[in-house]
């Protein structure tokens, strides 16, 4: 049986001038499929194989190709939104005719010139169409541990419980919310270190470093801050955490964690209305 979405060696058991017609099962021409001319291979006869993916026009007919796309059934990989539409989105996977992101199959608003993780799916209608649903083909076997960096893929956010990661676009990790302290998009890769290994191999993340670590790029960050404001912060450690998230993204704790190392290495001064560099 011929499939959708996938390569299939075919033998071709009809010839004709705008191509050949394909099936699974040599001889038999009932149910082959159109290879155009432009993409059959020079001298091929009847009887011969060629290695083919199959998908449908733009006229809803099955049809082979033997250009390779860059997404297969089961697949997931990072595909480019060509447009936005009334009905969803058409994404560019390598084939005259772009692939279909349904509404109903998105995560988020997508935007036109951005890359978002994707997998394969036949829909009901037995058009091959792309979800960025891509959880539960996310694998939790392997081989990271804690402390490990990798690079990770956003392909959801969820308010509560934070920012779910495809790790090397393979394996099911997330950022939890009290780690995320600056503006995240679906899409957007980043480099992650692993925090913990669940029993079940699920990952947790984090954009930072180990807390000493992360305190001495903090303290560096604010010194530089201080800097841009002609060494003179218009606001201290008693600011609301919103102000100094957007100015520094840095959560309030981290912030005070900084601000008390600088204060004892003697770097700055903090008075009611901001903190000054010595």
């Amino acid at each position: 049986m011929i499939q959708l979405g996938k390569f299939q060696d075919l033998y071709i058991v009809k010839k004709k001038d705008f191509g050949v017609y394909v099936n699974d099962k040599k001889d038999v021409t009932e149910g082959s499929i159109l290879l155009p001319a432009k993409q059959v291979p020079d001298g091929a006869s009847i009887g011969d194989q060629i290695s083919c993916f199959v998908y449908k026009d733009s006229e809803d007919r099955p049809i082979a190709t033997v250009h390779i796309p860059k997404i297969t059934l089961g697949a997931i990989r990072p595909l480019m939104v060509k447009e936005v539409g009334s009905i969803g989105a058409f994404l560019d996977w390598g084939l005259e005719k772009d692939l279909f992101l349904p509404f109903k199959e998105q995560l988020g608003r997508v935007r036109a010139g951005k890359e978002y993780l994707v997998s394969l799916y036949i829909d009901k209608s037995s058009r091959l169409c792309a979800t960025m649903k891509i959880g539960q083909l996310l694998s939790q076997d392997h081989s990271y541990h804690v402390n490990d960096w990798v690079m990770g893929t956003i392909y959801n956010i969820h308010p509560e419980y934070g920012a779910f990661v495809a790790v090397e676009d393979q394996y099911l990790g997330r950022i939890p919310k009290k780690e995320i302290h600056e503006k995240i998009s679906i899409g957007e890769q980043l480099h992650l270190r692993i925090t913990k290994v669940a029993p079940d191999g699920k990952l947790e993340l984090s954009p930072h470093e180990k807390a000493y670590l992360q305190m001495d790029r903090d303290a560096k960050l604010v010194m530089d801050t201080i800097d841009s404001y002609d060494g003179r912060l218009p606001f201290n450690d008693k600011a609301k955490p919103a102000v100094i998230e957007r100015e520094l993204g840095l959560s309030k704790n981290a912030f005070k964690r900084a601000v008390g190392r600088l204060l004892k290495e003697g770097k700055i001064t903090i008075t009611k209305t901001g903190i000054i560099k010595k």
